[in-house]
């Protein structure tokens, strides 16, 4: 536990420092999109999309220009203690609940990055420390979810992934952890590898994936 939580701290602290130079992103919505895009943030930085989410976002909407998209940036403190993620998840529940109800026919791609990795995970309804104060999607509006994708989830650190542990969303998941990633590899080592999904390129291959799902 004392090893998990140096992980969390020194990978939260380094997105700390990094969201002063890089742009956190803007949310955007528009009424029934045919497609939602929802993304919650990592710890310590910005509201908005974050730094990885904002290069995820913006190459899933290239990749579906022949569709209207939306976008909704999670609303939630993404604080160090990574408590947050629980009141995460209720918010990103309660969008996409709102959303469905008004808009009938558009379908959604939700993802997140660390801590708001955490907030989809538990939406999803797969065990975490934050789960019990968390909400998850409800049945009706599941089968509306095309794709979930995830980076440098802290799920992880207990040996699992949304892909294997989850009978409802496995096959329209995937995640990514890079070498060494303390937040998401048991014994990773490296800090800062938890800072480069937004430029190795793992970004592109999340929103690639999505886009398939979305298409099929």
């Amino acid at each position: 536990m004392k090893r998990r939580w140096l992980a969390y701290s020194i990978a939260a602290l380094a997105i700390s420092a990094s969201a002063v130079v890089l742009p956190a992103g803007v949310a955007s919505a528009a009424p029934c999109s045919d497609v939602d895009i929802s993304f919650a943030r990592g710890t310590g930085e910005l509201p908005g999309l974050g730094i990885t989410g904002t290069p995820f976002v913006n190459s899933l909407k290239s990749q579906l220009s022949d569709r209207s998209v939306s976008t909704y940036a999670v609303n939630y403190a993404a604080d160090f203690t990574q408590a947050s993620a629980g009141p995460g998840s209720r918010d990103l529940v309660a969008h996409l609940n709102s959303v469905a109800a008004s808009c009938p026919s558009t379908t959604f791609v939700i993802g997140g990055y660390s801590q708001g990795a955490t907030v989809v995970t538990n939406a999803v309804g797969l065990r975490t420390p934050s789960s019990f104060s968390g909400a998850v999607i409800p049945a009706a509006i599941a089968s509306r979810i095309e794709a979930v994708v995830v980076f440098g989830n802290p799920f992880g650190l207990s040996g699992q992934k949304i892909e294997t542990s989850s009978s409802t969303y496995g096959s329209r998941a995937t995640s990514f952890c890079n070498f060494g990633d303390p937040v998401c590899q048991i014994g990773g080592f490296n800090a800062f590898a938890h800072l480069q999904y937004g430029t190795n390129g793992t970004t592109t291959q999340g929103a690639q994936f999505a886009a398939t799902k979305v298409r099929t």
